[in-house]
């Protein structure tokens, strides 16, 4: 039996002019298209940015954003590290967002000095509890991600950041089918 790819919706959270985001997302998101069992969607803050006030009317640009993070069986989440924390602009991202993390995964792919973005991580964790997600234990991190990454925009030792990947990658893939096969037989309702 055949079984559909997992929706996977990649979010790049950083909007920072000069930011390094797109290039870690870009590399991620290869990464991700190289399975089988997962069918990718990209969605960058910086691109389509939500309301800036909880509540005000979204543009129709945005309704897609939404509309994606509904379909989406699981989520990654491309974060840099501002002042110890992940950036404003993606927690805006996820307030204006409630039903559509309920039940889901979600995975970290964090970058920064030299704590790599893990700090971002560890804050984001409590907010997606909060919202009745699932984060997966392994992350990505880079740190002093502009020394890893080489001109062409892929890393140093593309092994080692693969491995690291493949092995979230997998633990995202195991809680979405697992979720999606519960919310399947059994309405989240928490």
């Amino acid at each position: 039996m055949t079984e559909e790819p997992l929706r996977v919706a990649i979010i790049i959270g950083s909007t920072r002019e000069g930011r390094f985001g797109p290039t870690v997302g870009t590399w991620f998101t290869e990464q991700a298209r190289q399975r089988d069992d997962l069918a990718v969607d990209v969605i960058d803050v910086a691109d389509e940015p939500p309301p800036s006030a909880l509540g005000a009317p979204a543009s129709e640009e945005f309704a897609r954003v939404t509309r994606t993070l509904h379909e989406a069986d699981a989520y990654v989440v491309v974060t840099c590290e501002y002042n110890h924390s992940f950036p404003g602009t993606l927690k805006n991202l996820i307030d204006v967002h409630f039903h559509e993390w309920r039940a889901k995964p979600v995975a970290f792919v964090s970058y920064g000095g030299l704590a790599g973005g893990l700090r971002s991580v560890e804050h984001l964790r409590g907010v997606f509890a909060e919202l009745h997600a699932v984060t997966v234990r392994d992350t990505v991190s880079f740190h002093h991600p502009w020394n890893w990454f080489g001109k062409d925009g892929r890393p140093n030792d593309p092994e080692g950041a693969s491995a690291a990947a493949k092995g979230m990658l997998d633990q995202l893939a195991w809680w979405g089918r697992a979720l999606h096969d519960a919310r399947a037989v059994r309405p989240y309702g928490g």
